[in-house]
């Protein structure tokens, strides 16, 4: 991975975050949030 493709998912990821913020006050965000946590306690038992 390129310096500048790095960089250009970083920015896509900061605006969508802010975007998620400024609309909906990061409600989808923590719903990722929740379900990455769910999903990586599901994982560890298949471990």
């Amino acid at each position: 991975m390129t310096n500048r493709l790095a960089l250009i998912l970083f920015v896509l990821i900061v605006a969508a975050f802010a975007a998620d913020f400024a609309v909906n006050a990061g409600r989808a965000s923590l719903f990722l949030a929740k379900e990455l946590f769910e999903f990586l306690h599901w994982l560890a038992f298949w471990r």
